[in-house]
């Protein structure tokens, strides 16, 4: 069953989700778009899950509340990048430039001109990053995607493949250090057992830090708006 559930004044729409696995009713808020999802157990009912949100309702707007306004990509902006918020500045030319605290974007077409810049250095701190670590373990990996995932900032494939969010080059270095050795050590743990935890430790002993980094400063990153 999937559908959407409208709840109080000003109305939030909180998405319905059946999942075979799940034991009891889940409540969660993206903090990629805001939308609101209701994991549901096989066997719950409707009427479990319109009285579970009811009852989370001030929790749901709280949330939100918290998540951080889009940003706009127009003259002025503050954008992250590499863990420092530059000065977003549209310039007359071909290319995208820091000049200092200020990032330099040519028009027409920043939104893009950004995005595809921001992509680009970030396959050039990943891929070395995860030449690094899987060299320490002794593994192969396969290739490398960059997407704009709203769920999640990297994935490992069974068959060794690589996918991480373009925007960890916004974060710290560290942090994307971090996620770089997360999904390497998948190479070798398809899971996040204990034993998995203790290989992230031993490649990154510091690993918590930057973990937490992400989980409260991962909003914003995805609040800068490049457009479709």
């Amino acid at each position: 069953m999937s559908g959407v559930l409208t709840l109080g004044t000003p109305p939030i729409e909180v998405r319905l989700k059946r999942n075979a696995r799940a034991r009891r009713l889940t409540l969660r808020v993206s903090q990629a778009d805001g939308r609101a999802t209701l994991t549901m157990p096989k066997r719950a009912s409707l009427r479990e899950a319109k009285a579970f949100v009811i009852r989370q309702e001030d929790w749901l707007r709280q949330q939100i509340a918290r998540l951080p306004a889009r940003a706009e990509l127009l003259d002025g902006a503050e954008i992250p990048f590499r863990g420092q918020m530059l000065t977003l500045r549209t310039v007359a030319g071909r290319s995208v430039r820091i000049n200092g605290m200020v990032l330099e974007v040519a028009t027409p077409n920043p939104a893009a001109r950004l995005r595809a810049f921001l992509k680009l250095q970030a396959r050039n701190a990943l891929l070395p990053a995860v030449e690094r670590y899987a060299g320490q373990i002794g593994r192969p990996f396969g290739r490398i995607t960059l997407r704009d995932t709203r769920s999640r900032w990297g994935s490992c494939t069974s068959d060794g493949n690589l996918m991480f969010s373009w925007r960890l080059v916004m974060a710290p270095p560290a942090v994307l250090d971090y996620v770089a050795a997360h999904e390497v050590a998948h190479l070798v743990h398809m899971n996040h057992s204990a034993e998995y935890w203790r290989l992230v430790a031993d490649m990154m002993p510091d690993y918590a830090d930057h973990r937490h980094w992400l989980r409260e400063n991962g909003a914003k990153l995805h609040s800068v708006d490049f457009g479709a």
